[in-house]
């Protein structure tokens, strides 16, 4: 019989920080940002709570980035760009999660996709803009 998740202030706390960013925070990052306000909160608390969450539904991790798990709010199909130089996550609503292409891969491969997803990886257009500040005071 599966165990009924009990109301937890801290576990409100965590899912806010996370719904109240777009960022795409890591476990780090929301630890350090409630920590002041929750003194007694583990960083194994968070963790269990975003495997929680994403076990619900309630988030989705949008992988890997500079060795942290990054997680998303919103778990709606839609596409990421990040940046290779200074870590950005960031949301692509625009550009259309093509069902064809998980339709592709059923057909093509005999898989069950269960959620399709898209990852750009490149450089962002602070960096792009910093490189050519950097590249301007050079010449």
């Amino acid at each position: 019989m599966e165990r009924a998740t009990r109301y937890s202030k801290k576990r409100e706390a965590i899912l806010s920080a996370i719904r109240s960013s777009d960022a795409h925070p890591s476990a780090e990052w929301i630890y350090r940002q409630l920590k002041p306000d929750h003194p007694d909160l583990s960083l194994g608390t968070v963790y269990r709570n975003l495997v929680l969450f994403q076990q619900q539904g309630t988030i989705q991790s949008v992988g890997v980035v500079n060795g942290q798990e990054r997680f998303d709010a919103c778990t709606q199909p839609h596409s990421h760009f990040v940046c290779t130089h200074c870590g950005a996550v960031i949301d692509l609503y625009q550009i259309p999660m093509d069902a064809g292409l998980a339709g592709a891969v059923e057909e093509i491969y005999g898989f069950q996709v269960e959620r399709p997803e898209l990852t750009f990886y490149g450089t962002c257009k602070t960096c792009m803009h910093q490189k050519k500040i950097e590249e301007d005071q050079v010449l």
